[in-house]
Formats: structure tokens, C-alpha cells, sequence
């Protein structure tokens, strides 16, 4: 006769009393691995399918190097948003003045530059700062007065163009010097020198390579630790060499056309760290626990008003940061600047993932929402699309994202 012996605390420990088999475990079921996380993984799929699909109507030309490094330039200040956006989201709320902040900072910024003379970088502080004092001021009225964001920053939308109007006097300035236009329009080249391409982009694009490579498995190593479920080292193997031959071939494409664009630092080194600030600081869980269950997150201490202010407050410096770029691209501040602006951040938010209740969202997935607004952009107007048209499959396209996330919840609810 024999008996089995209840499984003990620390017969649940795997990775701590066996180390060695935790790259080993995991499912390797792909379907099972997509379903388990169907929100995140259909955006990632979403983009390849519409990258190749562009790439296949246009002849390959979406993809040549000339018109990868147009992508970069014509949408960095749109992805700049969306960080920002996604974190307001996440929160629970929603931001309608980001367009006409944009149009204020750059104002504000030509205004100290090109009008009175000042060094560029005495432009990009003050934007800054009036970026920093409006978001001051819509976190104001939502956190401590109590106003829906929505209406704050609906207020906001008018409030803040009618101000671009009144800074720039209803007409256009140009042109900001070589150093300002650098921000936005420079490239590092041939640093390290390289044979008909540069090395440095190349550099650059291993290293994100390889720290992508080092935060996934410790990712997966403590997911393990805590008995999750993973994929099978060989699936994640197989999705890490694929991650990184797409990395090193839009780094190869850069290389071989002006290099390394500068823009491109600055909104890598903001995903960094916005991603960091989400994920790894009180500040970001408390964000997740305010949008997610706003009763239980006042229970268990967060100082909700606080964290509100600071979203707004965060949201303001993205929008002045995506001003520089906007105005610094466009060589000039105009009263017009900035226009629907909002529409493709919040779209972009919505499309990575985020949603539309609170609580759910990454700054990885705003940045591939973002991704796949540009390249639809990009690829249609390459085949000569009508605006008109443009607009109307962008609409439909955030349409069917914002369905997805309903559909994701009633799939959740009806699992428990």
C-alpha cells in the first residue's frame, strides 16, 4: 500500500530549489501562449500583418530605407504623445488639449527664439516650462476641484489655441535657427566611421538588442519564480531571434540611409523610461490601481489626488517635449500647428491595448498603436490615397480596436 505525501511550502519553489530547470519550463503550445494573452500579442501581430500588407501594395518601397527614416521623423511627435497619453488613460481619464498645447509650446518657443533673439535652448526651456504649467493647471481642476478631465481638457483645447493665437499674433514665425531645427531634423553620422553605411546606428541598434534580450529573461526568469505561466525556451528563443533580426534590419536600413536620427534618441530614451516609471516605480502601480478600482485604491492609502495632478502635470511636459519636435520639424511655429493632434494619440493608446474603462495599458503597446497609425499613413499616402479615405479607415481602424478591448473583457468575465 502506498501513500502520497501533501506537497509542501517549499515543494512550490521550483526556481529557488532548482535553478537550472527554469529556462526549460513553459508551454510551446503558440496557440494557447496568443490566447493567454490575446490583447497584448494581437497588436504585435496587427503590425506585421499591416507592414507586410503596405510593403506588398507599394512594391516594397514602405520599406526602403529613405521612407523608414520618413516614418521616424513625420511620427515621432505623435508617439511622444501617446506615452503620455497612455499613462493619462491607464489613470482613467482622458486629454483633449494636447494638440493645442503642442501649438503653445512651439509658439512659445519661436516666440523666444526667432522674435527676441535668444539661444535655442532658451527656447526649449521655456516650452518646457509653459508645458509643465498647463499641465499644473488642467491637474488643478481634476484633482482638487473635481472636474471630469474631460471637460478640463475640452476647456483646455480652446482655453490654449486661443493662446497660440494671441502669442504668435495670428501669423506664422520662421525660420528657428540650425540648432533648434537639429532636434528634430539631425542625424548622428559616421561616428564610428563604416563603409558606405554607419556603424554607430548599427551599434546602437545591437545594444537595444541586446538589453531587450536581458530584461525578457529576467522577465520570464521572474515569472517563473513565481510559478506564472511561460512559453518554452524554445519558443522564446525563437521570439527573441526574431525581435532582434527586425531590430537590426530597420537599424540596417537607417544605417544605409542618413543614420542614426537624433529624434529617435529622444523617444527611445522616453520609452525607457516611462516604461521603467509604469512598471518598476510606486508612482506607476498606484497609476494602474487608480484607473483599475478607484474605492479600493482610496482604502489602501494611494493619494489619489496626488498621483491625478502628477499625471496631468507629466502629460503637459510630453505635450510641450512633442512641440519642440513639431516645431523643430517644421522649421517655425504656426497658429494652426497641432490640429488632431489628440485624436492620433488617444488613437494610438487605444489600438496598443489601453483601456477604455482604466486600469490597462503599456507604454510598449502605445508605441506599436502609434506604430501602426504611421505606417497606415505612410503606405497610403505612398499609394495616393484620398485624405478622405485616410481618414475614414483610421476611423474604422480604432473602431474595431476599442471592439477588440470589449470583446477581450466579456471573453474575461465569462472565463471566471
Amino acid at each position: 500500500m502506498t501513500s502520497t505525501k501533501p506537497s509542501s511550502a517549499a515543494d512550490r519553489k521550483p526556481a529557488e530549489s532548482a535553478p537550472g530547470a527554469a529556462p526549460h519550463a513553459g508551454t510551446s503550445d503558440p496557440r494557447a501562449l496568443i490566447m493567454n494573452n490575446l490583447r497584448q500579442s494581437g497588436i504585435f501581430v496587427a503590425l506585421v500583418v499591416i507592414v507586410a500588407l503596405f510593403a506588398f501594395l507599394t512594391d516594397g518601397i514602405s520599406l526602403s530605407p529613405g521612407n523608414i527614416t520618413n516614418i521616424v521623423l513625420q511620427y515621432s511627435y505623435i508617439l511622444v504623445l501617446a506615452i503620455g497619453m497612455v499613462v493619462v488613460i491607464i489613470g482613467g481619464h482622458i486629454d483633449l488639449s494636447v494638440g493645442s498645447v503642442v501649438a503653445l509650446t512651439g509658439a512659445v518657443s519661436a516666440v523666444v527664439v526667432i522674435r527676441q533673439g535668444q539661444p535655442w535652448w532658451v527656447g526649449v526651456l521655456a516650452a518646457l516650462a509653459v508645458g509643465i504649467a498647463v499641465g499644473a493647471w488642467h491637474g488643478f481642476w481634476v484633482a482638487y476641484v473635481g472636474i471630469p478631465a474631460f471637460i478640463v481638457t475640452l476647456a483646455g483645447m480652446l482655453l490654449f489655441r486661443g493662446l497660440t493665437l494671441r502669442v504668435l499674433d495670428n501669423i506664422s514665425l520662421s525660420p528657428f535657427p540650425a540648432e533648434y531645427n537639429r532636434i528634430a531634423a539631425g542625424f548622428l553620422n559616421g561616428l564610428i566611421g563604416g563603409d558606405g553605411y554607419d556603424a554607430f546606428t548599427l551599434l546602437i541598434g545591437a545594444i537595444g538588442v541586446a538589453g531587450y534580450v536581458v530584461s525578457c529573461f529576467r522577465t520570464r526568469a521572474a515569472r517563473i519564480r513565481y510559478q506564472q505561466p511561460v512559453e518554452s525556451f524554445v519558443l522564446f528563443v525563437v521570439r527573441m531571434t526574431l525581435v532582434g533580426g527586425v531590430v537590426m534590419y530597420f537599424a540596417w536600413q537607417l544605417a544605409h540611409a542618413r543614420g542614426l536620427p537624433i529624434v529617435l534618441i529622444i523617444l527611445a530614451a522616453l520609452v525607457l523610461v516611462y516604461g521603467l516609471l509604469t512598471r518598476r516605480t510606486v508612482f506607476g502601480r498606484q497609476v494602474y490601481a487608480i484607473g483599475g478600482n478607484l474605492s479600493a485604491a482610496m482604502l489602501s492609502g494611494v493619494k489619489v489626488r496626488t498621483v491625478n495632478f502628477w499625471i496631468f502635470v507629466n502629460m503637459g511636459f510630453l505635450s510641450a517635449v512633442a512641440g519642440i519636435i513639431f516645431s523643430s520639424r517644421s522649421n517655425g511655429a504656426q497658429p494652426a500647428a497641432g490640429n488632431m493632434f489628440e485624436l492620433d494619440a488617444i488613437a494610438a493608446a487605444f489600438i496598443g491595448g489601453a483601456a477604455v474603462t482604466g486600469g490597462v495599458g503599456t507604454v510598449v503597446g502605445a508605441m506599436v498603436g502609434g506604430l501602426i497609425m504611421a505606417v497606415m499613413s505612410n503606405g497610403m499616402q505612398l499609394m495616393g490615397v484620398d485624405q478622405s479615405l485616410q481618414s475614414v479607415v483610421k476611423g474604422l481602424v480604432l473602431l474595431v480596436a476599442v471592439a477588440f478591448d470589449v470583446y477581450n473583457k466579456r471573453r474575461a468575465g465569462a472565463s471566471r
